[in-house]
């Protein structure tokens, strides 16, 4: 899919913009995972190329955010968007994030199982393991997420998340599996992927 070109209502498609940014179009929909429109987040420097540009970067029919770390909820991206973007979020993701109440008049928050309508798909929110609190230290209010974007095709966007006994259950048969498989320290820690998993 070409960053400029529009998006059409019989094709399917996919751009990888960087850790656990893509877009996925489906009958027409275009969907921003997890936005991370910088070169840089706090330590973390861009090494997949050019900073993401393009109008669906900027204009897609909505964003998933799968948790609060700042490395999945980059506030300066969400910032970049266009001011009418839908933010489908984690249920209680405000009061995870406070600092996401600039945002609250385009929040959808689910929780796990639950799902809504964009455009002409469906994104029904799974749960995930992993810690998706924004600190460390902080407490546990908003659950992290996983998402199934379901139109023409069936696109599993898991955010962070390990292993669990009922993910296949929680997520089902997919076309397209996005799935994190490495770090950025020497090990990864508890709720995550690696390649061998």
């Amino acid at each position: 899919m070409s960053a400029t070109a529009g998006p059409d209502d019989r094709a399917f498609g996919l751009r990888w913009l960087g850790h656990a940014s893509a877009l996925i179009v489906d009958r027409g929909t275009v969907i921003l995972t997890d936005p991370v429109l910088t070169d840089r987040v706090a330590h973390l420097r861009r090494r997949t190329g050019p900073t993401p540009s393009g109008v669906h970067v900027r204009h897609p029919d909505a964003v998933l955010l799968s948790h609060l770390h700042a490395d999945h909820t980059h506030l300066p991206s969400l910032r970049l968007l266009d001011p009418d973007v839908p933010i489908v979020a984690p249920w209680r993701a405000v009061d995870g994030l406070p600092a996401l109440r600039e945002f609250a008049d385009r929040l959808l928050p689910l929780r796990p199982r639950e799902q809504i309508a964009i455009g002409k798909i469906t994104v029904r929110a799974v749960p995930a393991r992993h810690d998706g609190r924004r600190w460390r230290r902080g407490p546990q209010l908003a659950p992290a997420l996983g998402y199934v974007v379901e139109g023409d095709r069936r696109t599993y966007f898991a955010g962070d998340t390990d292993l669990y006994p009922d993910l296949a259950d929680h997520v089902g048969p997919v076309d397209l599996a996005l799935l994190p498989v490495g770090g950025w320290g020497p090990t990864l820690g508890k709720g995550h992927l690696d390649p061998p998993r």
